[in-house]
């Protein structure tokens, strides 16, 4: 497939998960992947560039940002994914679990699309992908920093959608349910009343082909948002 062919498209979160599955399919759709983790080491390969990045920190995405413009130039598409994700009740999150969860799911984002929408804007063309989550619009109990910097990031992504009007450049929220990915291990759902076991969650392909589908759309149509769910999915699970 070479939907993205001659495409730039850079992924934040990009070592595992979604972000890796997101990579990946825009990868094989003829894309270059720039992909952006704590955890990656900078290097390159056919039509892939990794660097290691903290994205909540400022230093480390300016550094980033500004290799990726010097070394190949404005991504035609990013997609925000990096995040953390835990089940606290409040009295159990702490200062710094909740500084955390802001930092890296909502500051991340933020600083990524600062650092990289005027080049989308100038050049009158490119995709602003955020990954949300069905926190970024359903409170479920246990999730009150988690969904802070989800419902904080919805916001977000709405103020920039509309500064972003009449550009070229579209801006799509893909908001999922449960993902079967590694954020699930600590907390081993298949052992605990009300939570979605594994088994019948979705899959990371399934956001990663949403994504796919928003940004290989013709310039004429935008997908604004998309919501994902398993099959039979209940809001409080």
């Amino acid at each position: 497939m070479t939907a993205l062919a001659g495409k730039v498209a850079l992924v934040t979160g990009a070592s595992r998960g979604i972000g890796l599955a997101v990579a990946d399919e825009l990868r094989a759709a003829g894309a270059h992947v720039v992909r952006l983790a704590r955890s990656l080491s900078d290097g390159s390969s056919e039509r892939q560039t990794d660097f290691r990045c903290d994205v909540s920190d400022p230093n480390q995405v300016e550094r980033v940002i500004g290799r990726v413009l010097h070394d190949l130039r404005a991504p035609d598409i990013v997609v925000n994914n990096a995040g953390i994700f835990f089940i606290k009740r409040l009295e159990g999150t702490t200062p710094a679990d909740f500084a955390q969860a802001i930092g890296i799911n909502l500051t991340g984002p933020f600083l990524i699309a600062r650092a990289l929408l005027p080049h989308l804007v100038k050049r009158g063309s490119g995709d602003l992908v955020t990954i949300g989550s069905v926190s970024d619009h359903v409170a479920l109990p246990g999730s009150a920093a988690y969904a802070a910097s989800k419902f904080g990031l919805r916001g977000m992504h709405g103020s920039i959608a509309a500064e972003l009007a009449g550009t070229g450049v579209r801006a799509t929220l893909v908001s999922p349910g449960p993902v079967d990915t590694e954020i699930w291990d600590p907390i081993d759902p298949d052992s605990r009343t009300g939570f979605t076991k594994r088994k019948d969650m979705m899959h990371a392909q399934d956001v990663a082909e949403a994504v796919l589908f928003a940004v290989s759309r013709p310039p004429r149509t935008a997908i604004t948002e998309i919501r994902l769910l398993p099959t039979g999915y209940s809001a409080r699970s």
